[in-house]
């Protein structure tokens, strides 16, 4: 299955009323649905429903489409958060560590946070071996990178990509 990705800038704001919070709750439950069952869900026509939804996607209301995948089955067997605190937050590191990041395929998610650590990484390996590459031959020698503390998550209580869509 193919993962399409579409980014676009949101061009102004738009009020969103409950038939565009309708398709984007319906769209989080599942991005396969075709327009004709999206239409008969909301109650509207197939192209009615189609242009809001384009509407959306010109808005950067709907940022892609993925296919979300078992990690654990495909071999990713462990799962961490990171803590990473840098030595100086010069402009010019700060960006390096970024851009360093963005080229490590074990990170799945990258924050740049308050408190006690600089950032905080959601990092995906198959095993202790390939954690313990990553954080000492990869992401310790990061230049900048002063302090790595690093938790294994013993069971994901919650994970989730659905957003919380308040009615106004």
């Amino acid at each position: 299955m193919a993962v399409v990705t579409v980014t676009r800038e949101p061009t102004t704001n738009i009020h969103l009323d409950d038939l565009d919070r309708a398709i984007l709750e319906a769209l989080q439950a599942d991005a396969r649905i075709s327009n004709a069952e999206l239409a008969r869900r909301i109650h509207l026509s197939p192209p009615a429903t189609l242009a809001r939804l384009r509407r959306l996607e010109e808005h950067g209301f709907v940022q892609g489409y993925v296919t979300l995948l078992d990690r654990e089955q495909l071999g990713y067997e462990i799962l961490c958060i990171v803590r990473v605190g840098l030595a100086l937050h010069r402009a010019d590191q700060v960006q390096q560590f970024r851009d360093l990041v963005q080229q490590m395929p074990e990170v799945m998610e990258c924050y740049h946070v308050t408190g006690e650590f600089d950032y905080l990484l959601k990092v995906v390996v198959r095993s202790r071996k390939d954690l313990e590459h990553f954080l000492v031959n990869r992401l310790s020698t990061a230049p900048g990178v002063a302090r790595v503390y690093t938790s294994l998550v013993l069971n994901e209580v919650k994970s989730t990509t659905t957003l919380p869509l308040a009615r106004s």
